[in-house]
């Protein structure tokens, strides 16, 4: 597989020599964030250097979620993923936006209205394959300061990069970025459109990057500065709506006026199509309006349908450009009983039990046709014809 290894170490041993000793070229160097991880990946062909990334939707943990998990000493989210985590790790970056805050189980766990996840779901995560996650949602101060920073210290031990909030102005003002071997480098960057109503304390922005113009002009702006691509989380759009709004639409253009490489949308919490837009200085931006939910437990049915969205980004000389954008439609499979769910599992959409999609090749074929309606040549992850 080709999947991108953390090298923690390393990364110390950089900052602690760094960090105590001024380089005779600070002045003249071109800035790094603090946030860069050093990644490898295996040679593609010896000729064109080519980074796969991927992205999946909502890990939205509600309360019975969390509950089929328990096995009686922990919370185990590892068999709900066991099917899909193959194609969470071939991809040599792995993005997952954590819908639900990750404050652990010494606040208190919660579902819905106020979520509160247990921190197994971050490892869980991480060994299923994921490599960044974005953590700016409608429900990221659900449950306060003490869940963000439980959540963000628990990603630092982990070795889990992040974005969208964080812990002091100090991190927030240090863009992610992900090198790899292939000398392309990559900026992620993560905004929501509001926290449902609740007040972000007082002289504490940093907590969560709000869809704020100015703010994303300047942080893309430097972005574009560190990274050879940038790519930009957007919480945004109507629950349960399949199609983007003007809102949607109009964020998505100002990112790719910005120069934006690729818009990653959630909220919704269902698939709304994917399409290339172009900016005011001719680039290509390469747009996902939303992609679902990837775990939740959301019963209606296309609640149900998520997927994983995967692009190759290709270096030639010193250009670097999105290419061959993909799709693998997912669902999420369950028993319930009343109020319980038992056995929740994500799976390939053309997977699916007959128990679960009676007419499964109709449902995705309709899929299909629903994400291709703006990108005929979207192509297809590991699916029969």
């Amino acid at each position: 597989m080709n999947k991108l290894k953390f090298f923690i170490s390393f990364f110390i041993l950089f900052f602690l020599l760094t960090a105590c000793t001024q380089s005779p070229d600070d002045n003249t160097g071109r800035p790094h964030s603090m946030r860069e991880t050093a990644l490898t990946v295996k040679d593609t062909d010896g000729f064109t250097p080519k980074v796969t990334v991927a992205a999946i939707g909502d890990i939205l943990i509600h309360d019975r979620v969390y509950d089929d998990a328990r096995n009686g000493e922990k919370y185990d989210f590892k068999p709900m993923l066991a099917e899909i985590a193959d194609y969470l790790r071939d991809p040599d970056i792995t993005v997952a936006n954590q819908e639900t805050i990750m404050g652990g189980e010494s606040i208190g766990l919660s579902g819905y209205p106020s979520f509160n996840s247990p921190l197994e779901i971050g490892d869980d995560l991480q060994d299923a394959g994921i490599d960044m996650i974005t953590m700016a949602n409608n429900h990221t101060l659900d449950r306060g300061e003490e869940a963000i920073q439980n959540a963000i210290a628990y990603y630092e031990e982990i070795g889990m990069p992040y974005t969208g909030s964080f812990k002091s102005e100090e991190d927030q003002a240090e863009i992610r970025v992900l090198e790899t071997d292939q000398d392309i480098s990559i900026a992620f960057l993560s905004y929501t459109y509001g926290t449902n109503g609740i007040s972000v304390p007082a002289g504490k922005p940093y907590l969560v990057n709000l869809i704020d113009r100015k703010q994303i002009k300047e942080e893309v702006e430097k972005a574009n500065e560190l990274a050879d691509v940038t790519i930009v989380s957007l919480h945004f759009g109507e629950e349960e709506e399949r199609m983007p709004n003007q809102e949607q639409k109009d964020l998505a253009q100002y990112a790719a006026d910005l120069g934006v490489d690729v818009v990653i949308g959630n909220h919704p919490h269902v698939l709304q199509p994917i399409e290339w837009l172009e900016g005011t200085e001719g680039n290509k931006t390469l747009v996902a309006y939303s992609l679902g939910n990837f775990l939740s437990g959301q019963y209606q049915f296309y609640n149900r349908i998520g997927g994983i969205f995967e692009f190759d980004l290709v270096k030639e000389e010193d250009d670097v450009r999105v290419n061959a954008p993909r799709f693998l439609p997912t669902f999420v499979e369950f028993e319930e009983d009343g109020d319980t769910m038992s056995n929740i599992q994500v799976v390939p959409l053309e997977k699916a039990s007959e128990e679960q999609i009676e007419d499964r090749d109709e449902v995705m074929s309709e899929i299909k046709s629903h994400m291709t309606q703006w990108m005929p040549e979207l192509d297809w992850i590991g699916l029969s014809d």
